[in-house]
């Protein structure tokens, strides 16, 4: 049976919230802080979104 997809804090370079979007879409890390810092620059939702998700999303249990 397949594994359910988490969407939980993984790789933190701060908090973790890319690198846990980037795992559970399967891309790349970097592709997801570009987004993020693009959405930071451009229209400044992006640090609110990011410190939502960082709130929000739960930690990754070791061994996952």
């Amino acid at each position: 049976m397949a594994e359910k997809k988490r969407l939980v804090k993984a790789d933190a370079k701060i908090f973790g919230v890319c690198g846990g979007l980037a795992k559970y879409f399967d891309i790349d890390p970097v592709i997801v802080r570009g987004i993020f810092l693009f959405a930071l620059v451009a229209y400044g939702s992006g640090l609110l979104l990011y410190l939502i998700l960082a709130a929000v999303m739960p930690k990754e249990k070791p061994g996952t």
